[in-house]
């Protein structure tokens, strides 16, 4: 059993952080202790202090006395995910709307620490999959999600705002479920070299950071009926806003992405019901994680989307891992957009 301190990264404030030792969870009976398993601006739902990271994985180093089916040694993703079970939405069904909902990583502490407790209904085994795959499987859950959301029928056309992780998978979902043409317009730059990479899309707009307003005029000139559905997944205010250009009479807008608390958005009611548009915005947070198989194969709750493990290579990749000290670096390299996906090794 593990005692004393660990090295964890610690969050005094937004943007405020150091390195420091803190005592080392204690393991309760229906708990399991893992080793080695956005919050920097202090938005989305962040709460201080707080040892952030939210996509976690470690190995079993003890187990509480009702713990049945993780054993020591265990590797393991975990659902991070906390429903208070009681409240109004709780109650009918819908935990991921919970009105005590928490997050590790966000509201409690998270991964970015040499060791982390977690109930064991929130654990999963993984099996043949790298620490790094790992990481790759809550933002799978959420894109999945968000899929469960559109239920898309078979044929229709998506224009995706952003290149980001979670919107790469989406887009290939969508592919898989049956979309006739996916577009992703985004920056120019390595989040798009890995979106035609992946063969994420059908069509790629590579935006001019500088002057990009002929290409969004052109994208509207070659599609003038617009797209079944708008997935704006940038988290950029102005895109939220400007996304109702783009999307076609029945369509439907989904906000994606994480955005400043203060950001708004103003679209014509009359345009709305008018052309009967349809606006979604699936959770941030997947409730219903994922159960993983021996076979590797991620498995939803759900009749119509299964995807293959296999496949997580070509969803999205880790492009850079850095160690718990390094983490400014991944700050930087993160800000910088030289980055897709970073892991961060305790």
């Amino acid at each position: 059993m593990p005692e004393g301190t660990m090295r964890a990264l610690w969050y005094n404030s937004p943007r405020d952080f150091e390195i420091k030792q803190v005592p080392i969870p204690k393991c309760g009976d229906d708990d399991v202790l893992l080793k080695d398993a956005h919050i920097h601006e202090g938005e989305f739902i962040a709460k201080f202090p707080l040892i952030p990271g939210h996509e976690a994985i470690g190995k079993v180093v003890e187990v509480g006395k009702n713990v049945k089916d993780f054993q020591l040694g265990d590797r393991v993703v975990a659902d991070v995910g906390i429903s208070c079970d009681n409240c109004f939405y709780c109650r009918r069904g819908q935990a991921v709307l919970c009105e005590n909902f928490h997050a590790r990583g966000v509201t409690q502490d998270g991964g970015f620490a040499e060791y982390i407790v977690y109930h064991q209904k929130k654990c999963y085994k993984i099996h043949n999959l790298t620490d790094e795959e790992s990481t790759l499987l809550e933002p799978a859950a959420c894109a999945i999600h968000g899929l469960d959301k559109l239920n898309p029928p078979v044929g229709i056309d998506v224009l995706l705002l952003g290149a980001g992780p979670t919107g790469l998978i989406l887009a290939q979902l969508l592919k898989l479920n049956g979309a006739h043409k996916v577009v992703i317009a985004a920056n120019k730059g390595i989040k798009m070299d890995i979106a035609k990479k992946l063969n994420a899309g059908d069509e790629y707009i590579e935006l001019d950071r500088n002057n990009p307003a002929p290409q969004w005029d052109k994208l509207q000139d070659d599609n003038p009926y617009g797209f079944d559905v708008v997935v704006e997944a940038t988290g950029v205010e102005k895109l939220a806003q400007d996304s109702m250009r783009y999307v076609r009479r029945g369509g439907t807008i989904m906000i994606y992405g994480v955005y400043e608390n203060k950001a708004m958005v103003h679209w014509p009611p009359s345009k709305i019901f008018g052309d009967e548009i349809k606006a979604s915005q699936p959770a941030l947070v997947l409730q219903r994680l994922v159960e993983l198989a021996l076979s590797r194969r991620l498995l939803v709750h759900s009749l119509r989307h299964i995807a293959s493990l296999e496949l997580l290579h070509t969803l999205m990749e880790v492009t850079d891992v850095f160690k718990l000290e390094d983490y400014q670096a991944a700050l930087d390299k993160m800000s910088s957009r030289g980055a897709l996906k970073i892991a961060i090794k305790p």
